[in-house]
């Protein structure tokens, strides 16, 4: 049986700051630019995971997408939707919240919570024009 992959979308609407605490103030203005705003800036991101796996004979399905759509709400969505990423996030405690390490951050809450299916790929859109892509450790 071959591999197919399924997607699902989420979306979530959430405030940051890139700041790096080591760099100096003017470091952080030249190299963020309005993204280093000290008053926080916010995004409406829209999250793709998908799931690779052969289909289960039984029910055709790679996985369930009500259970994965359950699962990104659980492990991710809840923990990141309308919260300041720089301060509320558990998670994300000492984590620059670019969009770079904010996929990275949500491959490793959703990866293990798989029931079936191997985790694909993240992508995550923080502007309709801005994305990025993690395809998991060491790819």
């Amino acid at each position: 049986m071959p591999t197919v992959y399924v997607t699902r979308k989420a979306h979530f609407n959430a405030a940051h700051r890139l700041h790096n605490p080591e760099k100096s103030d003017e470091w952080n203005r030249t190299t963020f630019g309005p993204c280093n705003n000290p008053n926080w800036h916010g995004h409406n991101y829209e999250l793709t995971v998908t799931v690779g796996g052969k289909p289960n004979p039984d029910t055709g399905y790679v996985i369930d997408l009500a259970e994965l759509k359950h699962i990104i709400e659980e492990n991710v969505i809840r923990h990141l939707d309308h919260k300041n990423l720089n301060l509320d996030v558990p998670f994300l405690r000492g984590v620059l919240p670019s969009t770079e390490n904010l996929v990275i951050a949500i491959w490793d809450r959703l990866a293990e919570a798989l029931p079936a299916g191997k985790l694909y790929r993240i992508r995550l859109h923080e502007t309709q024009r801005n994305s990025a892509e993690y395809f998991g450790p060491d790819k």
